[in-house]
């Protein structure tokens, strides 16, 4: 929590202090990739729903493990017959006839309550208690890996939403001088027109140009707005707050080689850990389904009062309480093969679960160099898209030389222009990919590398 508390406690002073309506009084708030990445991690509301079933997984294990215990259960209870209840008891014996002389009938009442308490613990249950609590034991193992694979999905998905906000305002930043070069040949083209040099179907090129460069400008623009808009939703900002993102896009070193980085991921990969704990909970359901096949031997304690009214004191036909204690096992020895088929349908999805296990260890290597082949591929990119923008501004400048010297032509002028504008934007997508390709081969091997720069 200490890596977040500058920018949380930044961020809590600016909500609680900046007066209502007015939330940019205090400036805004000013946050470059790793700060970006570390509020995001604290404020998602899609992470503190897992953060949530995790906390709900935990209670499960405890309720699971609480299955181990004696159960206490009471019950009260009322009853009315149809009829009051006798019993005759002797009371004299006549020692001349060898008879009884007397007898005595106690007549009971038709109210009967009753009160017990039972205190129940179970013995064997067939391994069902221990299967059920080691299965919830390993959900709540698992929910944690599913924390971290949701803590990586966002950590690229700031990343990746981050560097497209740096690369859509660096084409902003190359539509602004594409417009600006297009406007003063705009101008040239009008100048030598207005002197006869040059037909007007020069000056409307450069016009239709320029409004294509307008355009563009304004595309570029709202995409960075709407970039910027998507950012505030990750991490999770309110509306009204101004919030200034910074950075560039800077090369950082990957050194790590393809076999090490694969290493990694299969030693680090949430997924991985998700899946082999799913194949742990089928193996416990496969000892849960089988438990049927096992006798379940339990002990009880039973308390008992009775009586003629609620107070369970007693009457005259019963005793007022009693207790029993005793052991019982219960053993359901056929069903028709339903414990046994059963069994082997849990079994058959164990062995899914297995074959997509070692499906996932391709699939996560395969990710591993994917995402290796693209940052060498973007590295050259990149040397290439620098030699060819030297390249695109000597043809421009050229170009635009030979037209001023009127020894070239508008269209030579503008289609130069173009090639520079193009070459400034592969140059931009080149150092964009890259970096996303590195972020992306961090979250393939199931690290959070906020910063991106080599460990």
């Amino acid at each position: 929590m200490n890596r977040y508390l500058k920018t949380v406690l930044l961020l809590m002073a600016i909500m609680v202090f900046a007066p209502a309506g007015n939330s940019g009084a205090e400036g805004p708030v000013t946050l470059d990739m790793e700060a970006a990445v570390k509020m995001g991690l604290e404020r998602n509301q899609s992470l503190q729903a897992v953060r949530e079933q995790v906390k709900g997984r935990e209670y499960g294990t405890y309720s699971a493990r609480g299955a181990f215990g004696p159960s206490l259960s009471t019950s009260y209870g009322y009853t009315r017959l149809d009829e009051r209840p006798s019993t005759r008891s002797p009371t004299r014996f006549d020692p001349n006839t060898g008879r009884i002389a007397e007898w005595e009938t106690r007549h009971g009442s038709r109210d009967r309550w009753e009160l017990n308490i039972n205190i129940h613990q179970p013995l064997f249950t067939g391994f069902n208690l221990l299967s059920t609590y080691e299965k919830s034991r390993l959900a709540h193992e698992q929910s944690k890996s599913q924390l971290s694979r949701a803590e990586l999905e966002l950590v690229l998905e700031i990343q990746t939403t981050f560097l497209d906000l740096l690369a859509a305002r660096e084409s902003v930043r190359v539509a602004e001088d594409s417009l600006t070069r297009l406007n003063s040949h705009l101008d040239v083209s009008r100048s030598f027109y207005d002197v006869g040099l040059v037909p007007r179907l020069n000056v409307l090129e450069a016009k239709v140009d320029v409004s294509e460069a307008e355009q563009e400008l304004i595309s570029a623009r709202n995409r960075v707005d709407t970039l910027e808009s998507r950012l505030n939703m990750l991490l999770g900002l309110p509306r009204n707050m101004e919030v200034v993102y910074e950075g560039r896009l800077e090369f950082v070193p990957f050194t790590l080689d393809l076999d090490e980085s694969r290493d990694r991921a299969l030693q680090n990969r949430p997924d991985i850990f998700i899946a082999d704990k799913s194949i742990q909970m089928a193996l416990q359901d496969e000892r849960i389904t089988a438990s049927d096949m096992y006798p379940h031997v339990g002990a009880s304690f039973d308390v008992f009062r009775r009586g003629d009214d609620p107070t369970v004191s007693g009457s005259a036909m019963q005793d007022r309480s009693e207790w029993r204690a005793g052991v019982q096992m219960q053993w359901t020895l056929f069903e028709w093969g339903r414990t046994y088929y059963a069994r082997e349908q849990a079994r058959q999805e164990t062995r899914q679960l297995v074959a997509e296990y070692e499906d996932l260890l391709q699939n996560v290597s395969f990710e591993v160099k994917s995402d290796y082949l693209l940052i060498q591929e973007s590295r050259q990119r990149i040397k290439v898209a620098r030699q060819g923008l030297e390249e695109a501004r000597e043809s421009y400048r050229m170009a635009q030389a030979r037209y001023e010297a009127q020894v070239g032509t508008s269209t030579q002028v503008l289609d130069a222009q173009a090639n520079l504008t193009a070459a400034e934007a592969r140059l931009i997508n080149a150092e964009s990919d890259f970096l996303k390709a590195v972020a992306s081969i961090y979250r393939a091997m199931g690290e959070k590398n906020i910063s991106l720069r080599a460990k």
